[in-house]
């Protein structure tokens, strides 16, 4: 069995070596993630002398994946080659609750 095509994913508004010849909508991939008690209290902890928090970064970079995969899922769903304007946000949806938005424009290409 052949292995699901790729979906191209870029910032910007156009894809080198491609012509964009459908648009199919905004998709998106949203994760509400909570820190957790060991890497909340290992990242209070180090928050006291400052400095770069591993433990919140690494929950940081966990839920941009998630977000992201649920997108390109999303994306998959729409039938599209590619994701355009792709950009991310995130927001504190309660205090050590962040809710982390992956967001882009589903598209049809095809080549040059």
């Amino acid at each position: 069995m052949a292995p699901p095509p790729l979906i191209i994913v870029t910032s910007g508004n156009d894809i080198a070596g491609h012509d964009i010849v459908g648009y199919l909508g905004i998709v998106r991939g949203i994760i509400v993630r909570a820190t957790g008690i060991g890497r909340g209290f290992v990242g209070g902890l180090r928050s006291i002398v400052g400095g770069n928090i591993p433990e919140y970064a690494a929950v940081c970079e966990e839920a941009r994946d998630h977000a992201y995969q649920i997108m390109l899922q999303h994306a998959k769903e729409h039938g599209a080659d590619a994701v355009i304007a792709f950009r991310y946000d995130a927001t504190e949806f309660m205090p050590g609750s962040t809710e982390v938005l992956a967001y882009g424009t589903a598209v049809k290409i095809s080549r040059r």
